[in-house]
């Protein structure tokens, strides 16, 4: 499925493909995406079309032949640039499983704010029990929805929902992986120092990233978000003991659903960069 997308004031629409290796004059666009084009969008020859490799470089194309029969769509490359549209680090939300449809719309959301990648955690207070044979079909549903957003805002990637883990994996992996951990917490000290945490990781961050340095390193932080019940008092421990940084998203109670999305919007506003 594609969703327009504008550049240089012309709408067109956005796909990603996978594996354009040394592509100089022309891709092919193959699977699902070529009835999306034909059939739904009513694109054909001589259309115009944008292809992202899924690795921030987009391709602007238009489209030459179309191959019905075998499901393949071949397409001139007209200009090749850099997207954009990335954060200058990679966020990766460690969801609480929430109950009904939420995980849809968090999905949704955090993909449209910049986040890279989001892990589904089953923690202490977790409702939702999980089957293993629904597992598969869920995550395939949700990463689904992770490519419709992706193309919808722009994005240059696709975020992977990655397979769930339980709260000891997903500290295991955040303490090996992530150079910064947050977490929103009730009991956190207060507003002022919840500031200046999330304005210490931020500079470090853009310092790191300085385009005067001969190397940008590539830094991850990971957001650790409870379930409608919220943290454990041992969640909460293994979280600190890992060098998490506490804080309070304010004085309000913020569902599950909205905590993400309220980090996620801080973060990106303060990291995004002029391009």
């Amino acid at each position: 499925m594609g969703l327009y997308s504008e550049q240089a004031g012309i709408i067109m629409h956005r796909f990603f493909v996978e594996n354009i290796i040394n592509a100089e004059k022309s891709l092919t666009i193959s699977g699902q995406d070529v009835n999306h084009i034909v059939n739904v969008l009513r694109l054909g020859v001589n259309d115009d079309i944008t292809v992202s490799d899924g690795s921030s470089r987009d391709y602007e194309c238009r489209i030459c032949s179309i191959d019905m029969e075998n499901q393949t769509i071949i397409a001139d490359i007209i200009d090749i640039y850099d997207n954009n549209s990335e954060l200058p680090v990679n966020i990766y939300l460690f969801q609480g499983y929430p109950k009904g449809d939420k995980f849809e719309l968090i999905v949704q959301k955090c993909v449209e704010l910049g986040v890279h990648a989001i892990v589904p955690v089953m923690m202490d207070r977790t409702i939702v029990k999980l089957e293993d044979k629904k597992k598969s079909k869920k995550l395939q549903r949700l990463n689904s929805i992770s490519e419709a957003a992706a193309k919808q805002s722009r994005r240059g990637i696709i975020p992977e929902v990655m397979d769930v883990m339980t709260m000891k994996e997903a500290v295991s992996f955040a303490g090996k992986q992530m150079d910064y951990i947050v977490f929103p917490y009730e009991l956190a000290e207060g507003m002022e120092e919840s500031r200046r945490m999330v304005y210490e990781i931020v500079d470090k961050i853009l310092q790191d990233n300085n385009p005067s340095k001969d190397e940008i390193i590539s830094k991850n932080i990971g957001i650790f978000i409870g379930p409608e019940g919220g943290f454990s008092d041992s969640e909460a421990a293994s979280l600190k003991e890992i060098g998490a940084y506490t804080i309070s998203l304010g004085h309000r109670i913020l569902r599950t659903e909205t905590a993400g999305m309220s980090i996620m919007s801080i973060l990106a506003f303060l990291l995004d960069e002029d391009k």
